[in-house]
């Protein structure tokens, strides 16, 4: 009696999540990977403060979470070269940057070419850098909002990937700001993730276009 072969399951690709801080941006692709908004696996969490509170977060979800100390290492290259063995063990096919506060080297750039994101609280090319929300608001801006791009070889200037914009409001304090940025990002970056994986992204230069599904 012939029996049937199950065909191998396929699991779906992976990424890696780099961050730093509380690791909010990290709790919403869990999310959205658990409601599958999100068809991904996210392979490994690498923060480079052993005290970020994004480990706990992976670590409570059964993720990898791995601290790498650039303490540890001679260079700032041999620390990105072991980054680097460390996404390529883990197969990942995007890196994504939520709040780590590190710049990566043109060598890490090239390697992982088209195929790092990162998430920056403003509408680039405007407030780029490390005070984009208070730098929107000493400018006295009517809109500011959430830009996910692609990483080049330098900060917060590569490709845009996805943009959503929000009105400030009259006499709105920062932290409230913030509060409603975070919510945006929630919502745009796992949306940015899910369309890179698709492979509905394409760069030509600096622009990018998204092809429908």
């Amino acid at each position: 009696m012939a029996t049937s072969r199950r065909r191998p399951r396929t699991l779906p690709p992976a990424i890696a999540v780099l961050c730093s801080g509380q690791g909010t941006n990290l709790q919403a692709i869990l999310h959205a990977i658990r409601a599958g908004r999100l068809r991904t696996r996210l392979a490994v969490v690498i923060s480079d403060r052993a005290e970020a509170f994004a480990l706990r977060r992976a670590r409570q979800a059964g993720i990898p979470a791995v601290f790498v100390n650039p303490k540890a290492f001679p260079t700032r290259e041999a620390c990105e070269r072991h980054l680097i063995r460390l996404l390529e063990h883990a197969g990942v096919r995007l890196v994504c940057l939520a709040g780590f506060m590190r710049l990566l080297s043109p060598d890490f750039v090239r390697r992982f070419r088209n195929r790092i994101l990162n998430l920056h609280p403003a509408l680039l090319p405007a407030f780029p850098g490390t005070h984009a929300v208070r730098d929107a608001l000493v400018w006295g801006a009517k809109v500011t909002g959430v830009t996910v791009h692609l990483v080049d070889e330098e900060m917060d200037h590569g490709p845009i990937v996805l943009q959503g914009a929000l009105p400030i409001r009259p006499g709105e304090r920062e932290s409230t700001l913030v509060r409603r940025i975070h919510r945006l990002e929630h919502r745009l970056y796992p949306q940015a993730i899910q369309l890179m994986l698709d492979g509905r992204v394409q760069v030509v230069g600096r622009r990018t276009t998204v092809r429908r599904s």
